[in-house]
């Protein structure tokens, strides 16, 4: 039965006994039975058309939304890093005798080789401070080197600044220092917002920098303890740095040392007696002795950093000391894993 307007009534009988468009859909099948619809199958188209007639209109489907809630929390965090400050040698001078065009050239290409530089070591540049530059190794990403990085960076720097083709030569201040700081603390810069590092570390790293001969690259003992004997240093004692509440001790970087390699680097002041692995080095000792009668040996000693593999084998090598023997050893450079062969090119 196909619907008809509401205000034509559907049976006959309807207005007769009082029946409505608001009762209609009240009507149930022994209603329609009353009023005298005595077919089944005329109650039943009745009732179906009634229902499509009274329907209530689909309710639209309900759109949730998510109100993303104010960030109320600090995102600020300790972290060990360590820093370098970079700051271009007379500056000043250069300001007063050059066209301040040129001198814009001659600071972008300096900050330009600092980023450049520092970038393929793992620093971050944080800000650019006049012609200073402050950078971090050791945040936002973290490695088991930073202050090993940082320092490679400070002389890789001196190199390539010396070599930049200005209007005029340059020269830099390097300073470095290690410690503890909240990193990822917001402050104004101007009328924006930047993150920035507090603690002592950042302001002892430009203290350093002030006091280094140009084209030189001084750190704080805090970063010396953690170098073993990767460089040549020359100890520059204790000294008063302004803002620096006690007298630190400073040491001038004179260059990479000739290490054979990174483990015995570490450990400059040698090295305690092997405790434990047994089996391990049980192992390695009967395939030495097959491969004297003969027999070619290969062993892959393989595991996470710092569990003591390199102590191992240091250990085996000590117990031929005294067996005829040829030895080769190249040690991989974690600075330098976009180099292919670098250990076998580095030793030739």
């Amino acid at each position: 039965m196909a619907p008809r307007d509401r205000s034509r009534p559907i049976c006959r009988d309807f207005p007769r006994h009082d029946i409505d468009g608001e009762l209609l859909g009240r009507l149930t099948n022994d209603d329609l039975k009353d009023i005298g619809v005595a077919s089944l199958g005329h109650r039943k188209k009745l009732l179906k058309a009634i229902a499509a007639l009274t329907a209530a209109p689909e309710a639209p489907s309900a759109i949730l939304v998510t109100v993303p809630e104010p960030k109320t929390h600090d995102t600020a965090e300790r972290r060990h890093v360590t820093v370098m400050f970079a700051d271009l040698v007379g500056s000043t001078t250069l300001s007063v005798r050059m066209d301040p065009e040129d001198l814009r050239e001659v600071i972008s290409a300096y900050q330009k080789c600092v980023a450049e530089t520092v970038r393929h070591l793992g620093g971050f540049v944080a800000r650019y401070v006049g012609d200073g530059v402050l950078v971090y190794f050791g945040y936002p990403r973290a490695h088991e080197d930073d202050a090993e990085r940082a320092v490679r960076a400070g002389l890789a720097l001196i190199r390539a600044v010396a070599g930049l083709k200005t209007c005029a030569s340059q020269q830099v201040r390097v300073g470095i220092a290690t410690g503890l700081v909240v990193v990822g603390h917001r402050i104004l810069s101007g009328e924006s917002e930047e993150l920035g590092m507090v603690g002592e570390t950042p302001n002892l790293a430009a203290r350093l920098q002030s006091i280094a001969e140009p084209n030189r690259v001084v750190i704080a003992e805090s970063t010396r303890r953690l170098l073993g004997s990767f460089f040549q240093l020359d100890d520059l004692g204790m000294r008063n740095l302004k803002g620096i509440a006690q007298p630190v001790r400073a040491w001038a970087v004179l260059q990479a040392s000739p290490v054979a390699s990174r483990f015995e680097a570490l450990h400059p002041s040698g090295l305690t007696a092997l405790v434990g692995r047994e089996e391990e080095f049980e192992l390695l000792r009967r395939c030495w002795l097959k491969a004297t009668a003969g027999e070619g040996q290969v062993v892959l000693l393989s595991g996470e950093a710092g569990i003591g593999k390199s102590r191992l084998t240091t250990a085996f090598v000590e117990l031929l000391a005294d067996e005829r023997h040829i030895r080769l050893r190249y040690s991989c450079s974690p600075q330098h894993t976009d180099s292919a062969l670098y250990p076998i090119i580095g030793q030739m």
